[in-house]
């Protein structure tokens, strides 16, 4: 993990070399996950809310750097039970500047899982943070729509590349939508 956030922070100095002054700026909205089974086993999906940081890193002509810190709600539902699992993600999105304020997004992201909880239909919570990885590597593709204001709205969807669960004879992934609004701070 400590490789990766070195390799990332050396990637983005360099580019922030490159760049113009970046357009700080912050996020929230709705999360819909789910896991992501390679035995076909349907889990369902479970509703939860993201909250975080952005800056906007213009590279020049229509591209840009958006690197974002984020904390994140996910899991899935298991009929009447669920997985609630916290992350701290960090996506990396390289951003095409389409023009009229439209942005076409994809890259990597990182997560770190803060904690994690069994809810049992009977009301009883069962920590099991120490069954699943600690990171979650991930890659994320959407777009963005930024007014003339600063005020946004985005979607993305988050494809998991990492397994989730230690040691689990099935590959288990996260899957996760994300629907929200940001605002970008004018310079």
């Amino acid at each position: 993990m400590k490789k990766i956030a070195v390799l990332l922070g050396t990637a983005l100095l360099s580019l922030g070399s490159m760049a113009q002054v970046p357009q700080l700026g912050i996020k929230g909205g709705v999360n819909i996950s789910n896991l992501s089974y390679d035995n076909d086993y349907d889990a369902g999906s479970k509703v939860g809310a993201h909250v975080g940081l952005l800056a906007h890193i213009p590279m020049g002509g229509q591209l840009a750097l958006q690197p974002e810190v984020v904390y994140s709600m996910q899991g899935a539902e298991f009929g009447s039970e669920e997985l609630q699992a916290n992350y701290l993600n960090v996506p990396f999105l390289f951003q095409y500047l389409a023009g009229s304020g439209f942005r076409l997004q994809t890259g990597p992201q990182v997560g770190v899982l803060l904690g994690a909880e069994w809810e049992h239909n009977n009301g009883w919570d069962e920590d099991i943070e120490h069954r699943l990885k600690k990171t979650d590597l991930g890659w994320a593709i959407g777009f963005s729509y930024l007014a003339t204001s600063g005020l946004g709205v985005d979607a993305r969807y988050n494809i998991g590349l990492s397994e989730v669960y230690k040691g689990q004879p099935n590959d288990v992934y996260n899957r996760v939508w994300q629907f929200g609004l940001f605002y970008q701070f004018k310079r």
